[in-house]
């Protein structure tokens, strides 16, 4: 590559321009040029400043002495061998690679003294394999670009800076390598967690009175014919793939952002089991504390709820509640007055039972979720009209009822429908439909709304209000905080494996040998790590 300067005279005034050019050898023995980067104009006043900028500090000398860029610009040549000379036509560039983004990184790892802390943790192996800068190659890579070890060693780290910046070569790059390195961390995770919340609360004086608790699942293509003691089980999946074996990944951060726990549990582990534990972890790791722990409705017992509330100091908890539970308190709670706590959002608070509920409404998610059920409401009234008007049996008849009621979800609950007998399966049957109009109004009613509930019964509205978009800053309810993320850890063949707008924040959770017995159905034609 080089750069290749245009010249262009406008309104008597010439201007130059620069390029970055890459010479390509095709076919035929010619070689084309491919622009890579349209660098701009440099004026006359950018060269000065150029000139002015670059200076060479000489020993024995105080005053730095100004070096000459633009050498082919100088009118009569230059004798003095201590300036610089550079002629910019004949200038190449060769070897490109990612360096300002690889060294902020690596600055950040500097500032919370993982270089340190690994460099403790991971020496060097008998043959000097570097760990502990393996490690740090992978954390850089996932934060800028993140994707498999593979791509990292097939085409990533030749393209970055990484072997200048911690002064080694490709061998941080061996495919082995950096599958074998996650292996060597999970015994120092406590010791991280510890190490990362006090370098935290030196830095940004982060507080960990409020925590956010979430889990999510990924799934494995492979044959299930594992031990009883593998996590890898089948269970609930959140990617819709229930032929296949999973784990379930649950994490504790805080409102920023900031990660303090989190556990691969076996794949068929029910959410309602995994929160008790997560309370003795963190306790047991970071002290008792008056903390506030944010959660989705699935996840919280009642028998939960209650050892929280009677512990010492309580443990504060704002949850979600399902919307059965709405119905059961719309008496109580119609009679409370709305407040609201920033435009176009509003809540009721009910003390009840010791404990305190907020019926939250949202005047744009009313608007989003009423056009939703006209949609969906509309269509399937639609469908049913066209299956009123074909001849079928009563068997196929189902099957394509079946086929509605799964494309229109909730909304389906809305119709009343009568059926024929199944026994007549051989001649031709008809159905009738129609609203169910109090179904109808008690939805109608309730869209836009969600009822949360906690222990903090003497917290403001404004503040409660204020844990809860801390957690989920869009303002969606807490059963819609699941959402896919641009960039994920490549844990899935196929899709994103996570939805939380957490779990992102850690990568590398499962060590390599959960992909061996994959790799064995892929037969002898490529070696481990290409299979991989």
């Amino acid at each position: 590559m080089f750069l290749r300067c245009t010249t262009r005279k406008k309104h008597g005034k010439e201007h130059r321009y620069w390029t970055l050019v890459e010479n390509r050898r095709v076919a035929g023995g010619r070689v084309v040029q491919r622009q890579v980067l349209y660098l701009g104009e440099i004026n006359d006043r950018q060269r000065e400043t150029w000139r002015k900028s670059i200076e060479v500090f000489e020993e024995g000398r105080s005053i730095p002495r100004t070096v000459a860029l633009f050498s082919e610009d100088q009118t009569e040549p230059v004798d003095d061998e201590q300036v610089i000379q550079v002629r910019l036509k004949d200038l190449e560039v060769r070897n490109a690679r990612q360096w300002g983004a690889c060294w902020l990184v690596c600055e950040l790892y500097k500032q919370l003294q993982l270089d340190q802390f690994w460099a403790e943790r991971l020496p060097a192996s008998r043959k000097g394999t570097p760990w502990d800068l393996i490690l740090e190659t992978l954390c850089v890579y996932r934060l800028i670009d993140p994707g498999s070890e593979w791509r990292l060693h097939r085409h990533w780290f030749e393209s970055s800076a990484m072997a200048d910046l911690l002064g080694s070569d490709f061998g941080l790059a061996e495919s082995h390598k950096l599958y074998d390195c996650h292996d060597l961390l999970l015994k120092h995770k406590q010791e991280l967690f510890t190490h990362l919340a006090a370098r935290w609360k030196d830095l940004f004086n982060a507080k960990f009175e409020v925590l956010l608790y979430d889990l999510t699942s990924t799934y494995f293509e492979s044959d299930p014919a594992f031990g009883e003691a593998d996590k890898r089980q089948f269970g609930y999946s959140r990617d819709k793939r229930a032929d296949c074996v999973q784990v379930v990944i649950a994490l504790v951060v805080t409102p920023e952002g900031f990660p303090l726990a989190y556990e691969v549990l076996a794949g068929n582990t029910s959410d309602k089991a995994t929160l008790r534990d997560f309370l003795k972890t963190i306790e047991a790791q970071y002290g008792k504390a008056e903390r506030l722990w944010v959660m989705d409705r699935g996840i919280p017992t009642e028998e939960v709820l209650a050892e929280m509330r009677a512990s010492e100091p309580p443990i504060s908890y704002l949850v979600g509640t399902p919307k059965s539970r709405l119905s059961k308190l719309e008496a109580e709670l119609a009679a409370c007055p709305w407040e609201q706590v920033r435009p176009g959002i509003e809540v009721k608070l009910l003390p009840y039972e010791g404990e305190l509920y907020v019926q939250a409404q949202s005047h744009d998610r009313v608007h989003k979720e009423r056009a939703i059920r006209k949609r969906r409401l509309r269509k399937l009234w639609n469908r049913l009209c066209e299956l009123k008007k074909m001849k079928l049996t009563a068997k196929r008849l189902l099957i394509k009822i079946g086929e509605a009621k799964k494309e229109a979800g909730r909304v389906f609950g809305l119709i009343d429908l009568k059926l024929p007998n199944p026994s007549k399966s051989k001649t031709q049957v008809n159905f009738s439909f129609r609203i169910n109009r109090d179904k109808f109004r008690d939805a109608y009613r309730h869209e836009g709304q969600y009822l949360l509930r906690s222990n903090l019964c003497q917290q403001a509205p404004a503040t409660l209000w204020q844990y809860y978009t801390r957690a989920h800053p869009r303002g969606g309810s807490v059963q819609e905080s699941e959402r896919r993320l641009r960039y994920s850890p490549d844990f899935s063949s196929t899709s994103p494996s996570h939805r939380s707008p957490h779990f992102y924040r850690l990568c590398g959770l499962l060590s390599s040998g959960y992909a061996a017995p994959g790799l064995a159905r892929l037969g002898p034609r490529l070696n481990a790590a290409r299979r991989t």
